[in-house]
């Protein structure tokens, strides 16, 4: 307690740190204060069927992620998820396409070019996500929950001015909270796009443990005992959820000695530090989305047989679905470890540096042993970010709630924990760069999370 007290002390003795905390505090406040600012025209005392709606399934998660932005109707509804689903699209593309590439080795005006591309894409998913939002809304509530009220209608429609208007403030309250995100990241401390989707994810927190609570004293039995054991196995998830996102096999590199003049360079010993998983929480995005391509099938689908396939794999409880979903995950994890990394490219520099692995020939025979190394390490940690992927599933089917069971895996726990590592780690080097002690009794936290915005 002492060490943690001094901490904090030797924190805001750090002027910088200081201001960069307290303004990104103050950006987060915004951030949530926004949150509960209902569409004009919406009436808040009628949003229970679209808060029951969003309380599972794909809108729940939607729901987490905007910190209960979605169910609340609020203008800053659709959150940060639009621009997430842009940067995921410029990923691929800069993997796939050369001008994209390109750009990506330019160094920061490559990157000012693709952040721009971004926002107009953003622009674009919000054109169409909007109106979805705004139809879903206007079918969810009744007619006279939306002002001005017409008895003659009884149904809203996205062209009616309410319509026009909603799309408009929606639109502009994502890019807003992107630019707030932009903001905690130039002035602030961690990666601000990530920070609020892990506020979003905090937030509701607090309603899951107290409906959890009550539920297990009133409805599902078992009374504190249980709640206890529950607090007690989300607390070992969370430790595993760590321990795969920090896990890394370390490869040693040897550097050739070099005599410039009167001084020696290299000679040295360093590692190349592999992630255990390296693809980050894009495998769970990627098989998650194919998974929800039954429902909409479903949607269109007249056959009973059709249908009756769809059912088994919307059925996020089932056996099926959940199988399915493992192995989806350790394909997906797989591939875009395949894609981003590269042991050609790491080989290659490697000999240019004059770099090599001790026992290992340079060029090709060390990128077949980097790439042997990465196969063998990438099995167990996509058999880890399986379990935790459907983790929420088996501990619903225990008697979770819904609510309570999205905190014990899945996206919103990789994020949360990639995220929380990242600032810290940030802030840690503030203190290490003042001489300051770190965070932790050994040192420093090792490791970079690759679970920020867009699951890197």
């Amino acid at each position: 307690m002492k060490k943690l007290i001094q901490t904090i002390r030797n924190i805001w003795k750090i002027e910088d740190l200081r201001k960069r905390i307290i303004y990104t505090i103050g950006i987060i406040l915004i951030y949530r204060l926004g949150s509960y600012v209902v569409l004009p025209g919406v009436d808040p005392g009628m949003l229970a069927t679209l808060q029951n709606q969003a309380s599972s399934g794909l809108l729940g998660l939607l729901n987490m992620f905007s910190g209960g932005a979605f169910s609340n109707a609020s203008i800053f509804a659709l959150g940060i998820m639009p621009y997430i689903s842009a940067s995921i699209v410029m990923q691929l593309l800069g993997m796939a396409i050369p001008y994209f590439q390109k750009l990506q080795k330019e160094g920061e005006s490559g990157r000012k070019k693709i952040n721009q591309m971004t926002r107009y894409l953003t622009v674009i998913i919000l054109i169409f996500q909007s109106p979805a939002y705004i139809a879903n809304l206007a079918s969810q509530l009744p007619p006279e929950a939306i002002s001005p009220f017409n008895p003659n209608v009884t149904h809203h429609s996205v062209f009616s001015f309410f319509g026009i208007s909603s799309i408009i403030l929606l639109t502009a309250g994502s890019m807003l909270v992107m630019w707030l995100g932009e903001r905690i990241t130039d002035k602030g401390i961690g990666n601000g796009i990530s920070l609020i989707i892990m506020i979003g994810i905090i937030a509701r927190l607090p309603f899951a443990l107290f409906g959890e609570l009550v539920s297990r004293m009133e409805q599902k039995g078992g009374g504190l005992v249980f709640f206890v054991v529950e607090i007690a196995i989300l607390v070992l998830v969370i430790l595993v959820t760590i321990l795969l996102v920090q896990g890394t096999r370390k490869i040693p590199v040897q550097y050739a000695k070099r005599i410039v003049g009167n001084k020696q360079y290299g000679g040295v010993r360093q590692y190349i530090p592999l992630k255990v998983n390296a693809a980050g929480v894009m495998p769970i995005i990627f098989a998650q989305a194919i998974m929800f391509l039954p429902l909409t099938i479903a949607g269109f689908a007249s056959n009973d047989t059709l249908t009756g396939f769809a059912r088994v794999f919307t059925d996020m409880d089932g056996f099926v679905y959940n199988v399915t979903f493992f192995i989806l995950i350790i394909l997906f994890t797989y591939f875009y470890t395949a894609i981003t990394v590269n042991p050609n490219q790491m080989a290659e520099d490697m000999k240019k540096n004059g770099g090599f692995i001790p026992g290992v020939k340079p060029g090709k025979k060390t990128a077949e042993f980097i790439d042997d190394v990465m196969s063998r390490i990438t099995l167990p940690g996509s058999i880890f970010l399986g379990f935790v992927a459907i983790m929420p599933s088996l501990v619903r089917m225990v008697g979770v709630t819904s609510q309570f069971a999205q905190f014990y895996g899945g996206t919103s726990l990789l994020i949360l924990v990639g995220v929380v590592l990242d600032t810290l780690q940030q802030i840690e080097s503030h203190l290490l760069m003042r001489h300051y002690d770190g965070l932790t009794k050994s040192g420093r936290i090792k490791g970079r999370s690759a679970y920020a915005v867009t699951g890197q």
